[in-house]
C-alpha cells in the first residue's frame, strides 16, 4: 500500500466527520427533546441499515422497521423504565413476523441498538452534559488513535479475516486514548481513578462492536452498511462502536454507582 492511498480518505472522512461532530455536540449541548429525537432518529437509522443487510431487497420492510424503532425508542425515552423496556423490544417481534431470514440476527442487533440508545438518553438526562461527552470522547479517541497508529505503525493485524484494516497497534493506541481520557475526568471531573479502567473498558466495548459490525457485514457480503455518510459508509459504520460502549455502560451502571451527578 501506497503511502497516498493509506490517506486518500482522511479528507472525505474529516469533513463529514466535523459535520458529525457538530451536529452531535449540538444535540448533547442542548438535551432534551432535541437530544431524544436525535438518537431516535441515529438508531432508527441504523436499524433501518440493519434489515438492508440482513434482508436486502426489501426497502419498503427496512424503511418500516427503521420508523417504528425509532418511534418506540422517542416514546421510551419519556417513559419510567418499566413501561419503557416492552416498547424497546416490541420492534424485535414485529422484525420476526416479518423477515424471512437471519432473524435472530436482527433480534439481537435490533434489541442491543435500542436499549443502547435508551442508555444514552438516560445518560444525559440523568448525568448531564459532561459525562455524554466522557462517553462520546472514549468512542471518538478511540476510533481516532486507532486509525492514525494502525496507518502510522501498522503491524500485525488484529482480525483480517473479519477486519482487513484494524491492527494490534491502532488497538492498543485506542486503549490508550481511552485512558488519558479517563485520567482527565478522573483529575477534574471527580470520577475518582475507576474511570480510568471503565474508559478501557468502554473502548474495548466499542472497538468489539466495531468488529461484530464488521463480522455481520462479513456475512452479509456488502463493504458498507450504507453510503449515507461519505468517507464513513452508514450509520452503523459510524456508530458501532457508540453501541458497544453504551450497552458496556449500561452493565457498569448496573453493578457500581457510576457515573456520578454533576450536571
Amino acid at each position: 500500500m501506497t503511502t497516498d492511498s493509506k490517506w486518500n480518505d482522511l479528507a472525505t472522512r474529516m469533513g463529514s466527520g466535523g459535520i458529525m461532530v457538530a451536529v452531535g455536540i449540538l444535540g448533547i449541548w442542548i438535551g432534551g427533546h432535541v437530544f431524544h429525537v436525535l438518537i431516535s432518529a441515529v438508531c432508527g437509522a441504523m436499524i433501518w441499515e440493519l434489515v438492508r443487510m440482513l434482508q436486502p431487497g426489501q426497502p419498503r420492510l427496512a424503511m418500516r422497521l427503521g420508523i417504528a424503532s425509532a418511534v418506540a425508542l422517542l416514546i421510551a425515552s419519556y417513559l419510567p423504565l418499566g413501561v419503557a423496556l416492552p416498547l424497546i423490544l416490541a420492534p424485535a417481534f414485529v422484525g420476526i413476523g416479518q423477515m424471512t431470514k437471519r432473524r435472530t440476527r436482527f433480534t439481537t442487533y435490533a434489541t442491543a441498538t435500542l436499549l443502547a440508545g435508551l442508555g444514552m438518553i438516560a445518560l444525559r438526562d440523568d448525568f448531564g452534559v459532561g459525562w455524554m461527552v466522557w462517553l462520546v470522547l472514549v468512542v471518538v479517541v478511540t476510533d481516532v488513535a486507532g486509525y492514525f497508529a494502525g496507518r502510522l505503525i501498522g503491524g500485525p493485524k488484529f482480525w483480517p479475516a473479519v477486519s482487513p484494516k484494524k491492527t494490534w497497534s491502532g488497538t492498543v493506541a485506542g486503549w490508550v486514548g481511552a485512558a488519558a481520557v479517563g485520567l482527565y475526568y478522573a483529575t477534574y471531573m471527580g470520577g475518582g481513578v475507576n474511570v480510568i479502567g471503565i474508559s478501557i473498558a468502554l473502548s474495548m466495548a466499542s472497538q468489539l462492536g466495531d468488529i461484530a459490525e464488521s463480522a455481520m457485514k462479513r456475512q452479509a457480503g456488502v463493504k458498507d452498511s450504507s453510503a449515507l455518510i461519505p468517507g464513513h459508509g452508514g450509520v452503523l459504520d459510524r456508530f458501532d462502536g457508540m453501541l458497544g460502549a453504551s450497552l458496556m455502560l449500561l452493565i457498569v451502571e448496573a453493578l457500581v454507582d457510576f457515573p456520578p451527578v454533576t450536571a
